[in-house]
């Protein structure tokens, strides 16, 4: 994996809010070596439109405390598909049937799944060029 560590901790906290609204299938995939936009996907499941609504908003929130806001936010209107592009990683959260039918799990299969569960939740996160002293 060639992901760095601050996008990978980006990446659980997205994973982590988007669990705590009950999203389903959440997973995370290392794109770094294929698109030069960003470093990972997270990708998280809905059954309904009103869920996929909440999960957005808590990464949202949850990301916004560590810092970092969204450059863009896409597919809102429809509630079926929203995809929240925050530079480092871009999270979509997909209703199931979507999730189902774009599978970008197999579409970026060629490209590491990240083990989340060995991934440390950052309690502030840092982006390169930060010079306080901490770390991500």
């Amino acid at each position: 994996m060639t992901a760095p560590q601050h996008a990978l901790r980006l990446a659980k906290a997205a994973a982590v809010a988007a669990e705590d609204k009950i999203a389903e299938k959440v997973m995370a995939i290392d794109v770094s070596d294929q698109l030069p936009l960003t470093d990972v996907f997270v990708l998280a499941s809905a059954t309904n439109e009103r869920q996929v609504g909440a999960i957005v908003d808590e990464v949202e929130d949850r990301l916004r405390e560590l810092g970092r806001k969204p450059i863009r936010r896409e597919g809102e209107r429809e509630g079926r598909w929203v995809l929240i592009d925050f530079g480092d990683i871009i999270v979509h959260v997909q209703h199931e049937e979507e999730r189902e039918y774009y599978a970008l799990e197999r579409l970026w299969k060629d490209c590491p799944e990240i083990d989340l569960d060995a991934v440390e939740a950052p309690e502030r996160l840092h982006r390169p060029g930060d010079h306080d002293g901490a770390e991500a």
